[in-house]
């Protein structure tokens, strides 16, 4: 078997708490609390679940925009979570990242032509500035821009534009994975569907991974091809995006899909309302951390944290409940 483009093992970050007059550390926020799983060159993942449930901790991490508490992020066979500066370097090139807000991820002062420009000085990536000149232009055509707007700054475009300037400046280091935070949900309908098209041609040209964060199931279930499903910075179920939209194993994900809107009008889905709260990472509860929601838990679900275990095919649930009850 082929060695994973990305492998993440029992990836944990705390965030310590610091209260009173000397910012003494009195607790830690359990953000994302051993994480694992694995990204096949070209392949999606996408990890979804409420905000607050660690998935963008999980990307920055992934960037090492922060050093981990603990857990192991391999990208091609080398470890990155405690690589030197020097090996950083190389590997951030292979990582990039297309971020959240199109009007904040751009520096205003700066043209299109030199904010594309920069990571490929940075990388050393163009022999000549005629060969500069030509690889910027050529970013421009890729993500279907037109060249004459090189020369104008970022406020001159819509939000959309400006989010096919992030892609933009995320493959000009040549990158071999891509995590798009929330790359679409600051955006309206149709310019979402627009950038989704846009990232799986240049998925299928370039041959890129992609790890897709998103809490929209409509977007996911369009352009994935496996999920993860995070809550209270766990991963509860992991399968292909047919499996887990046909038949989810966990009770949040179950509930999570029947929010999903469907396109026919006259179409009638029983949405699950989860009772309570989300509670707090600082003090998760102990046994599974979704008992104090889920409608079908037991004893066990109390005492025992379930861990992921194979299901069917390629489906992994973290459930002590050997199938859901049928409804």
């Amino acid at each position: 078997m082929s060695i994973p483009l990305l492998q993440v093992n029992d990836l944990k970050k705390h965030f310590p708490v610091k209260k009173g007059l000397f910012g003494r550390q009195t607790e830690f926020v359990y953000a994302v609390d051993g994480v694992s799983f694995e990204i096949a060159r070209g392949e999606t993942l996408s990890l979804v679940g409420e905000s607050g449930c660690g998935k963008s901790t999980v990307g920055r991490a992934i960037l090492r925009l922060f050093d981990v508490t603990s857990g192991q992020v391999i990208l091609d066979g080398q470890r990155i979570d405690d690589a030197l500066p020097s090996t950083m370097r190389q590997m951030r090139r292979r990582v990039q990242v297309v971020f959240q807000d199109p009007f904040s991820s751009l520096n205003p002062r700066m043209r299109i032509r030199d904010i594309l420009a920069e990571p490929i000085r940075n990388f050393g990536l163009a022999k000549s500035a005629i060969d500069l000149e030509t690889r910027v232009t050529a970013l421009m055509d890729t993500v279907r821009l037109p060249r004459e707007a090189l020369n104008r700054r970022p406020h001159e475009f819509s939000g959309g534009q400006r989010q096919r300037i992030g892609i933009a400046r995320a493959l000009a280091a040549e990158p071999e994975l891509i995590v798009c935070d929330e790359a679409v949900s600051a955006l309206d309908v149709s310019v979402k569907a627009q950038i989704v098209n846009l990232l799986q041609d240049l998925q299928r040209e370039f041959g890129l991974a992609l790890l897709f964060i998103s809490h929209d199931l409509a977007i996911v279930e369009h352009m994935t091809h496996r999920v993860a499903v995070m809550y209270l910075g766990k991963i509860v179920e992991v399968a292909p995006r047919r499996e887990i939209f046909a038949a989810p194993r966990h009770p949040y994900t179950k509930a999570l899909l029947s929010a999903v809107p469907l396109p026919d009008p006259g179409a009638k889905r029983n949405p699950i309302i989860l009772g309570g709260d989300v509670p707090s990472p600082i003090n998760p509860p102990s046994g599974c951390r979704f008992h104090t929601r889920c409608p079908y838990v037991f004893d066990r679900c109390r005492t025992e944290e379930p861990q992921l275990r194979s299901t069917e095919g390629e489906q992994w649930v973290a459930c002590h409940l050997d199938a859901l009850p049928a409804e």
